[in-house]
C-alpha cells in the first residue's frame, strides 16, 4: 500500500519530473525549504447518505527538510512509501517538524462546488489573501496551489484551534 502522506512518521514523498516541467507537483515540493508549509486537503463524503463532497483540510506540515529518497539509510526505509521500495533517483521525501505537524483530529471544511469545480470558499480566499490558482480551484492537479500570503493563512489556521496528531487513520 502506498501510504502517503504518512502522518505517523510525519513524511510525504513525491517524484520529481523532467527539468523542463518546473511547475510539476514533485518539482515544486523538491524546492521547499525548512519552515515552508504543506497543507493536505481531501474530498470527503459521508457514508450514510449520498451527499456532496466536503473539501477539507486533513493535515498540516511545517517542513523540516526535503531529502532524495535514495539517501535514506536502511533503518529509516520504513518512514515513507517512497523509501519502503527501491527508490528512483527522482523520488524525494519531505520530513515535517514534530509538534508542529500532523493529521488533524477533525477536518476543517474549506471548499464549495461552484463554476463546475471544487474550489476554496470565496470568504476563505479573502481571509487567506488568495491562492496562486484561478478562482480557488483545488481539484487535483499537477501544479500545487500556493498561498499568496502564508502568514494570513497561518493566522486563520491557528484560530481554528486544530488538534494535530501524529497518527494515520
Amino acid at each position: 500500500m502506498h501510504l502517503d502522506p504518512d502522518f505517523e512518521c510525519l513524511t510525504y514523498g513525491d517524484r520529481k519530473r523532467n527539468k523542463g516541467i518546473s511547475k510539476h507537483r514533485g518539482n515544486q515540493i523538491a524546492e521547499l525549504k525548512p519552515d515552508d508549509l504543506i497543507v493536505f486537503y481531501a474530498g470527503l463524503r459521508q457514508r450514510e447518505r449520498r451527499a456532496e463532497l466536503v473539501y477539507a483540510i486533513i493535515g498540516f506540515y511545517v517542513v523540516d527538510n526535503v531529502t532524495p529518497a535514495y539517501k535514506f539509510k536502511k533503518p529509516k526505509w520504513c518512514l515513507n512509501a517512497h523509501t519502503r521500495r527501491k527508490p528512483l533517483e527522482q523520488d524525494i521525501v519531505v520530513t515535517a517538524r514534530p509538534g508542529k505537524s500532523g493529521r488533524l483530529e477533525r477536518c476543517i471544511p474549506i471548499g464549495e462546488y461552484r463554476d463546475d469545480a471544487y474550489r476554496v470558499k470565496k470568504s476563505l480566499l479573502k481571509i487567506w489573501g488568495g491562492l496562486s490558482v484561478k478562482n480557488g480551484y483545488i481539484q487535483r492537479s499537477g501544479t500545487l496551489p500556493r498561498f499568496n500570503d502564508p502568514k494570513k493563512f497561518i493566522r486563520w489556521f491557528r484560530k481554528q484551534k486544530p488538534r494535530l496528531i501524529q497518527r494515520n487513520n
